[in-house]
This record gives C-alpha cells, structure tokens and sequence, in this order.
C-alpha cells in the first residue's frame, strides 16, 4: 500500500464494514461498471489500500476475487470517502 500510514487498519475495517453493511448495491454496482461484469448477482468488499479494492463477487453461483484500481492513490480515509462517492456516481448509485 502506497500510504500505509495514512489509511490506519482500524479505519479500513471501519469503511469495508460500513460499505458491506449500507452500500452493497454500490459494491455490486464497482463489480458491474470498474469490472466489467455485469453478471455478478452479489459483492462483498472484502479489502482496500491505498491503490484499489478487492471483492468476492458470485458470478454463476461461484465467489470470484475481483480487483478493482482507484484512478489514484488515496491520501486519506476522506479521500478514500471521497472515490467511493464519485464512483459509485459514476457507475449510476
């Protein structure tokens, strides 16, 4: 991770925990526009770093990882706030 230091564990745990428990159809949303695939009938997030996401999306009953980039390095958790926003804008959430 580019800036370990300025994504602590405890605030990445905190923003996959929140976007799994209030955002799904915008994790789903990242696996059908950033990955292309449209298919996927569920997502979870399962991690983030400074550099992108990884997902679990069933696609055809089986979980698949799935990274997907950020457009840039995240700073900070508002920043990483901030990307999630905009992408899920940009993928119709």
């Amino acid at each position: 991770m580019a800036n370990d230091a300025a994504l602590p564990p405890e605030q990445i745990a905190a923003m996959i925990a929140h976007m799994n428990d209030d955002h799904a159809d915008s994790v789903l949303g990242y696996v059908h526009h950033f990955a292309k695939l449209p298919a996927a009938q569920s997502a979870t997030l399962v991690s983030l770093d400074a550099n992108g996401m990884l997902v679990h999306a069933v696609i055809d009953g089986a979980t698949q990882p799935i990274a997907i980039p950020f457009d840039h390095p995240l700073q900070d958790a508002a920043d990483a706030r901030d990307t999630l926003i905009a992408m899920a804008r940009a993928e119709g959430h």
